[in-house]
């Protein structure tokens, strides 16, 4: 275990400041990642008015097979582990990420915003993007440093708990609601998300799954891996690059929250993880999980479960902008602090 004092990350903070010249290194490195420039490509094609698209059919298709993949490749790595302290720890300190942060987020939001608004955007930065989270798998596997199979399973119980609690706070300040959701149909519209489903029937069966078995699949889970996700960034850059514009009209403070709030969520995740790990790549994964915001398994929630809620207000803020800054500065700004601890 290792104790690193807030301070020391204050500290870290600065120095990476100062030291422009890995900075710049980092960030130009993690930018000649083929996946990223897909995923930039996509912006300026929207920004120059382009007709390129990514048909939705193929878009669901890989983002299922993208789902599959991590899952399996989880589960596989920890069939290979040993249940130790990490292990436990890391999903304890997912499960309370995941529940304080919407809290600490709606009582943020709710002075700006109205209870249902504030109420979706919380559970949306309290939540994870599954999408963000492959990214820096992938960012890890380009710079071939090494992470634990039990982050799969952290990433999956993160999901769900800020949706509850998003929707319980909603329930406790709206009072003019009248219609409110009952909790046991909150919990179970959660954990029976597809994206949940997903990730957590994938990760079960590849921890069943012998090497043998695991192989014979290999060249679906592994080799084109990268290629999909090259090809569903392209689309996800399309995608941001349009909610960009949207964000544009509902001036700066969700700007400034969607911006701030994840890089206080990823240096919180980053200090905790350093308590329970000396893995990097863990460390890097639980940053970008405390980082990144839901914009697929929220949505789907409080479509159903807050009606009231505006889509085009949580969806841009998580998809248009924390997306595109946890993919192209937070990852290499993460790896760069832990590589100055280690």
């Amino acid at each position: 275990m290792i104790y690193v004092p807030l301070l020391d990350i204050c500290d870290q903070i600065l120095k990476y400041q100062l030291n422009r010249d890995m900075s710049f290194s980092g960030l130009a490195e993690n930018i000649t990642n083929p996946a990223l420039l897909f995923f930039l490509l996509g912006i300026i094609a929207v920004q120059l008015k382009s007709d390129l698209k990514i048909p939705d059919s193929s878009s669901k298709f890989i983002s299922i097979y993208l789902l599959f993949s991590i899952g399996f490749k989880g589960g596989q790595e920890l069939s290979h582990s040993v249940i130790t302290s990490e292990l436990v720890w890391s999903i304890v300190i997912g499960f309370l990420l995941a529940t304080a942060v919407p809290v600490l987020a709606f009582y943020i939001l709710k002075k700006k915003f109205n209870i249902p608004n504030a109420g979706a955007i919380a559970a949306a930065y309290g939540s994870v993007s599954a999408v963000t989270f492959v990214t820096a798998i992938s960012f890890l596997e380009f710079q071939q440093v090494p992470f634990g199979g039990h982050m799969i399973a952290v990433m999956a119980v993160m999901e769900a708990p800020a949706i509850v609690v998003g929707v319980l706070l909603i329930n406790l300040y709206n009072k003019s609601q009248k219609n409110k959701s009952s909790f046991k149909k909150v919990i179970y519209h959660s954990v029976t998300n597809g994206s949940v489903i997903l990730i957590m029937g994938s990760l079960i069966i590849g921890f069943l799954a012998s090497d043998k078995q695991a192989e014979g699949i290999a060249p679906f889970t592994t080799d084109i891996f990268k290629g999909f996700l090259a090809v569903f960034l392209l689309d996800m850059g399309i995608t941001s690059g349009q909610q960009l514009s949207v964000m544009t009209k509902r001036g700066v403070y969700p700007f400034l929250f969607s911006t701030l709030m994840p890089f206080f969520n990823g240096l919180v995740a980053l200090f905790l993880s350093m308590q329970i790990t000396e893995s990097p790549g863990n460390q890097l994964l639980f940053a970008i999980l405390g980082a990144s915001a839901s914009y697929i398994a929220v949505p789907a929630a409080m479509k159903n479960a807050v009606p009231e809620a505006n889509p085009s207000l949580y969806l841009p803020m998580a998809l248009g902008i924390t997306f595109p800054i946890n993919v192209i500065i937070g990852i290499p700004f993460y790896y760069q602090l832990i590589q100055n601890f280690n």
